[in-house]
């Protein structure tokens, strides 16, 4: 009964070898691609085999793939491409693979977008609070900004001028007052020889000159070092006593001439 069903049903009988044909097809393919492989296996066992050093082991090994790569590719290019049985089964079932991979590739896709979506809105998030943050740092400037040129006050010349002078003054009254304070002070400590003091030595003379005090020493020795500070030496000459010279030669305060031990200079303690 089933027989005869079978030989009733042309369309059925013509599935069965369509799908047999296809068998046939499939594994004919499958050996001529086996057979290509033991080919390149071949081939590349005839090149022979070479010992790697650490250096080029890594080339000789890309070199190899790009050989098979090579071989594999030219088998390829010699074969002709057939076209696959148009069964409802076959390509119902390719299509469901290709939509399956599809929808796993683009889930993947979704995936990583809506990763970098949540790593974006993280740094839009911070980068908003940086920009919330100047704008405060901003308006605070501005506002001290505009409290600023309300204080300001507009400095004329003429003040800037008769501030100066001012300083100037007492800056120079202050000096005056030093030197009058130095010269009260050498006057009533170092005051010049009495002459009326009779010396024990007679046979000595004395000097017709007019011995000048410390004071006045010390302020030509100081107008000579600041007057012509490229020859600040000073003649001694006789109105010098002769142990107010001494005296500042032993306190470090004149230095004497290094080749005329006649002259002496002030020491330049403002260098």
């Amino acid at each position: 009964m089933s027989l005869n069903q079978q030989d009733l049903d042309p369309d059925n009988t013509t599935d069965v070898e369509d799908v047999a044909d296809a068998e046939e097809e499939l594994v004919k393919k499958c050996e001529e691609m086996w057979k290509d492989m033991e080919e390149c296996q071949n081939k590349l066992s005839f090149t022979g085999t070479e010992t790697l050093t650490d250096s080029n082991a890594q080339l000789s090994l890309l070199i190899m793939q790009v050989k098979c790569l090579t071989a594999e590719l030219s088998q390829w290019q010699k074969e002709t491409p057939e076209m696959i049985p148009l069964n409802e089964e076959i390509l119902v079932t390719l299509g469901k693979e290709e939509f399956q991979k599809l929808r796993n590739d683009l889930e993947l896709v979704l995936s990583t977008i809506q990763s970098n979506n949540e790593k974006l809105k993280e740094d839009l998030e911070r980068e908003q609070k940086w920009l919330d943050e100047q704008q405060q740092i901003l308006e605070s400037l501005n506002v001290l900004q505009n409290e600023l040129k309300q204080q300001v006050v507009t400095f004329s010349e003429s003040r800037i001028f008769n501030e100066l002078k001012t300083k100037m003054r007492d800056i120079k009254e202050f000096k005056e007052k030093l030197l009058v304070t130095l010269g009260e002070f050498l006057e009533d400590h170092f005051p010049l020889p009495d002459r009326n003091v009779k010396k024990k030595k007679k046979n000595v003379q004395e000097s017709t000159a007019q011995l000048i005090t410390l004071h006045e020493m010390l302020e030509i020795l100081l107008n000579r070092l600041f007057g012509v500070p490229h020859d600040p030496y000073v003649k001694i000459s006789d109105s010098f006593w002769p142990p107010y010279i001494e005296l500042l030669l032993r306190n470090g305060i004149a230095l004497r001439h290094p080749e005329d031990p006649t002259r002496i200079r002030l020491e330049a303690f403002h260098q």
